[in-house]
């Protein structure tokens, strides 16, 4: 279990790109939508804030209270896939989540929480993110922040290597977005039903999702 002065490192190992579940492998949809003409990243980054990354952080705060209240999981994950119309998308998710369950298992063998989302069928990476955050005691805003930063360092990753781009203008990327990534988290901290899962549809980014699941020229999976 966490104390307060061990959360905000908590949150770097979970956020560390370093960290060996695969995400070296994700552009967090970035590739698709540089191959189609895209190169505004900040304003890219800003709409996937808005839209899918704010309904993946709102599951994982729902999913963390369902946790912590040993409640069903079944009506979290549903309305996570509700919310997330995308094959391609859901399916990159619970990839990420597969890998992240392992390192899960490996690091709380005994935990409930773990246990509870590990009875999942292919269970969602915001799911597998509520069970760390319940196990180590992350509150509802630092998971959801969690899930903003690592959205955003992921399309910033992928950005230097799909684009022409100098590194400190990107690093700058980040760090003007993170007033949006405390004000998504603030927005959905509060959240406890599945039926409160914002509905923040992302047509085009979901396009972009479906055609890069069916390319064979690519660098990043997702």
């Amino acid at each position: 279990m966490a104390t307060s002065g061990s959360s905000e490192l908590l949150l770097m190992l979970l956020a560390d790109a370093r960290l060996p579940v695969a995400g070296h492998t994700q552009s967090g949809g970035l590739e698709p939508a540089v191959a189609d003409g895209l190169r505004d990243v900040p304003g890219y980054v800003r709409t996937r804030l808005t839209t899918v990354t704010r309904v993946d952080a709102a599951a994982g705060v729902v999913a963390l209270h369902h946790l912590r209240q040993a409640l069903p999981l079944g009506a979290v994950e549903a309305a996570w896939a509700a919310r997330t119309p995308s094959l391609a998308m859901r399916r990159t998710s619970r990839a990420q989540g597969k890998a992240l369950l392992r390192l899960a298992v490996r690091l709380w063998p005994d935990a409930p929480a773990v246990a509870a989302v590990a009875a999942l069928d292919s269970p969602s990476r915001p799911a597998v993110l509520a069970s760390c955050a319940a196990v180590t005691g992350l509150g509802p805003r630092s998971l959801a922040r969690l899930v903003g930063y690592d959205d955003v360092q992921t399309v910033a990753s992928a950005a230097l290597k799909l684009l022409p781009l100098d590194p400190a203008d990107v690093a700058c990327w980040v760090h003007d977005a993170l007033p949006e990534v405390e004000a998504m988290a603030e927005g959905v901290a509060g959240l406890t039903s599945p039926d409160d899962i914002p509905a923040a549809g992302a047509p085009q980014l979901e396009a972009w999702a479906e055609a890069h699941a069916r390319t064979t020229r690519r660098l990043f999976s997702a």
